[in-house]
């Protein structure tokens, strides 16, 4: 089978990390009988850079002609000026919306090899298996009125978390999909003591629930649930929270595996059903793009990669390819291989390219 995949590999350590994950999907490709194609764009700072937006009309239209898009990361000092008109950030949420990518999925999980390379207890982070859902359209991030004024009385700035019960309701069958084929538990994540846009969104969180009886809902604060997710993560299965709630909790959440190295995500346009669709999408690591970094061949590209294989589970409904690209992973880190953020003593520290090539020749082999 042929898939089309857009490639922007962005700013940073962009590049090298989506380098070897395009690796990995070739070396998916030649096992299992599939033609990846990339089309490359640029994205982010390097776009500016190019063309002076973030992301042009020619790259948004190549994007919307392919199956997937692999996404390597945005932004940077060189382009980190508050009163900037056009900052790196805005080609990523262009993509988002006009990609209609409404449903962030980050998935956290503590591999048992690592559970000693994070900096909490063994005993807390042991058996974490979680996945956020994050909605990715709307909230602060999005709404209107948003804009800057000065007046005498001083300068004065406003966001608005706008939501509607569609919005609520469509992530939130994301999130119940995923729980039905997980440990069947889904909490539900807002700030319903303060905020408006809370309440509806518990409303409606209760509403879909009736669908899915087979599926245990629980509400939790937002403040309440950063402080959980440190002293006791392994009691979440699905977390499903609206978009500024979710970018705060993902981060701190990346925290238990050790690294934002080691974890991917996928912004599908679709609700997967049984664990599994055909959704358009765009597959990034949660990191940044790290520019320090840059070059020097030692980013963990293993975020990027498992987020290919969230490519093939979610956009091309290849399961066993997915689970080929996850296993590849773990043998390599179970054979002792350690990137510079997940190093331990004892380990073999590799590259990113080293890395990338161990991954690709655990698949063929």
């Amino acid at each position: 089978m042929q898939f089309e995949i857009a490639a922007l590999l962005g700013d940073g350590v962009g590049p090298e990390v989506a380098t070897e994950a395009i690796k990995v999907l070739e070396a998916v490709g030649e096992r299992f009988g599939h033609d990846f194609k990339f089309h490359y764009g640029l994205v982010g700072g390097a776009a500016i850079d190019a063309t002076g937006v973030a992301l042009a009309d020619e790259t948004l239209q190549m994007c919307k002609g392919c199956d997937a898009v692999l996404l390597g990361a945005v932004g940077g000092p060189k382009w980190d000026d508050p009163q900037a008109k056009v900052r790196p950030e805005d080609g990523l949420l262009a993509l988002r919306k006009e990609l209609g990518l409404f449903a962030n999925l980050r998935p956290v999980k503590v591999l048992p090899m690592l559970v000693d390379s994070t900096n909490l207890k063994p005993d807390v982070v042991r058996g974490v298996d979680l996945v956020v859902v994050r909605e990715l359209t709307g909230g602060l991030y999005f709404g209107q009125p948003k804009k800057r004024w000065q007046t005498a009385e001083g300068r004065f700035a406003v966001d608005s978390m706008l939501y509607s019960d569609r919005e609520i309701e469509r992530i939130m069958r994301v999130g119940f999909e995923m729980a039905r084929t997980r440990r069947k538990k889904l909490t539900s994540v807002d700030k319903a003591n303060v905020l408006e846009s809370s309440r509806l969104w518990r409303q409606v969180a209760i509403e879909v629930s009736a669908d899915y009886p087979n599926v245990e809902l629980d509400h939790m604060l937002v403040d309440a649930c950063t402080m959980r997710l440190i002293q006791k993560p392994a009691y979440f299965d699905v977390v499903v929270t609206e978009n500024t709630f979710g970018d705060i909790i993902t981060d701190e959440a990346s925290m238990l595996a050790g690294s934002m190295g080691m974890l991917p995500s996928a912004s599908l346009a679709g609700i997967p059903k049984g664990g599994v669709s055909k959704a358009y999408g765009l597959y990034e690591p949660i990191h940044g793009s790290a520019p320090s970094r840059a070059g020097q061949n030692i980013a963990n590209p293993i975020a990027t990669i498992l987020s290919t294989a969230m490519m093939l589970r979610y956009s091309f409904n290849l399961a066993m390819e997915a689970d080929a690209v996850e296993k590849a992973v773990i043998a390599v880190l179970e054979e002792g291989y350690r990137t510079y953020d997940i190093m331990e003593p004892g380990k073999n520290r590799v590259g990113t390219k080293e890395m990338g090539s161990l991954i690709t020749q655990k698949i063929l082999s």
